[in-house]
């Protein structure tokens, strides 16, 4: 089971519990959004007025929770390449892998379509539609070389800001719709484009290459993580203390910490990605270390979660909505409520979780694998 060959690997491992963590922020973040009354949302130059304050203890909240977004896509790039690489081993026909690959992007890019909208009652295109869309691209895009495909990746992250504000500025409103769903951000009561395309094909373009490499090394790439991670956070102090070009057009109002690591997330900058993978890279540099020393435990929550990571964000949505529905408590409450309302969820699907990976490793082939 795919569950034993995890444990027998503990690169895969590492992927598994960065992605339960991201998970465990996810929940976080969206519980933040039902039931904090005082919740920030002012993560871009269309958003965030000059001079309005930020409380550090709800900036805190959310900005934790930017490592979410980019550590799924990034680990949904790796996970495709190994999954592609097995499926090749074991004989599979280009043509089939690539049906495989579509009904996964469209499976994933329809949450936000179908099923989030029948709680929120709102087009909002997010993570999901950006990770589903760009998997549709791959199925092409993965003929391409590594290399071709890193480059490719890296000159988006440092080119895309000039082709963004081309054609997207935001004290003059929403750009033309197309625009906004490959690279800009559009806001109206019917519809909401919050995550661009493009700038997160080249985050699962780079985990793609990661996921490459992993096929090719048999030691665990804890070393090479530090450095990538810590060249990208170098990158951030360079690109956030000049304070211009990479910021996406959210610049620092001052020298305080909470101004140093107020980033445009809509739509992604330089300064973010460089953040929130250069993080990421580290988190994965330590659990590696970690497990050269200490093996996580098979159904320790963060491997359950991360494990399951579809199946979780389909049921925790609705587990912390429904609620709030009820009774009438959309933004009722303090802080204190969202981290309440995200224990109580995550207790709850643990033991879902676990009931269902046990499900799905028992049958690989099912539709399961899909969910």
């Amino acid at each position: 089971m795919r569950l034993m060959k995890n444990a027998s690997n503990p690169r895969l491992l590492a992927l598994d519990q960065i992605r339960g963590l991201v998970m465990v922020l996810m929940a976080v973040d969206h519980a933040s959004i039902i039931y904090n009354n005082g919740r920030l949302a002012l993560d871009s130059a269309a958003t965030y007025l000059p001079g309005t304050p930020l409380p550090l203890d709800q900036f805190l909240t959310r900005w934790i929770t930017h490592l979410a977004a980019p550590t799924f896509v990034f680990l949904a790039g790796a996970a495709l390449a190994l999954s592609c690489h097995k499926r090749t081993a074991l004989g599979q026909p280009n043509r089939a892998i690539n049906v495989d690959i579509m009904i996964r992007g469209l499976i994933i890019a329809s949450i936000d379509l179908l099923w989030v909208p029948l709680i929120a009652h709102k087009w909002t295109l997010q993570v999901m539609f950006a990770m589903g869309t760009a998997m549709l691209a791959m199925a092409w895009l993965r003929r391409l070389s590594d290399m071709t495909l890193l480059i490719i990746a890296s000159m988006w992250l440092l080119i895309g800001e000039a082709l963004t504000t081309l054609w997207w500025d935001p004290t003059k409103g929403n750009p033309a719709l197309p625009l906004a769903l490959a690279m800009a951000v559009f806001y109206s009561d019917e519809l909401s484009v919050i995550y661009p395309v493009l700038p997160w094909l080249a985050v699962m373009m780079l985990g793609w290459v990661f996921g490459r490499y992993l096929i090719r090394v048999r030691v665990q790439p804890a070393g090479l993580l530090a450095v990538v991670g810590t060249a990208l956070l170098l990158v951030f102090l360079v690109v956030r203390g000049l304070n211009g070009y990479g910021n996406m057009l959210l610049l620092r109002a001052d020298s305080t910490l909470v101004h140093w690591l107020h980033v445009s997330k809509y739509p992604p900058g330089l300064s973010f990605f460089t953040l929130e993978l250069g993080l990421m890279a580290l988190g994965l540099a330590v659990l590696m270390t970690l497990e050269r020393h200490l093996r996580p435990r098979q159904n320790s929550p963060l491997l359950v979660f991360g494990q399951t990571p579809l199946f979780f964000y389909l049921l925790h949505v609705p587990l912390l909505a429904a609620p709030a529905i009820v009774f009438g408590l959309f933004r009722a409450g303090s802080l204190a409520w969202a981290y309440g309302a995200a224990a109580t969820v995550l207790a709850l699907l643990y033991p879902l979780c676990r009931r269902y990976r046990s499900f799905k490793f028992a049958h690989p082939e099912a539709w399961v694998r899909y969910i």
